[in-house]
């Protein structure tokens, strides 16, 4: 989630921020995702597998989008995401 946010707030700053849109709106959708599962685990949620599922589903478009710009924050976001979708496939399986 604070990968993404700050990502978030650096795209905004690139010179070419339409090139970003796509970024920043990924951004948004899995900070707001990692936020949402963050509590569903924090209260056992009995739908913490379906959320958590939904978390890596976003956590690794968002990855695959970031990982596409060369940006250092881009970079970091996009590893983040990588090892918070997996995060949450081990929670589905545990």
């Amino acid at each position: 989630m604070e990968a993404c946010n700050i990502c978030f707030n650096a795209c905004l700053d690139e010179n070419d921020v339409k090139m970003m849109a796509t970024c920043i709106r990924l951004d948004r959708e899995c900070a707001d995702i990692c936020s949402l599962a963050a509590k569903a685990i924090q209260s056992d949620s009995p739908f913490l597998d379906s959320i958590c599922k939904l978390c890596a589903e976003i956590c690794e478009a968002c990855g695959e989008e970031c990982s596409k710009h060369s940006h250092e924050h881009c970079q970091k976001c996009a590893d983040a995401c990588f090892r918070c979708a997996e995060a949450c496939r081990r929670m589905i399986t545990a």
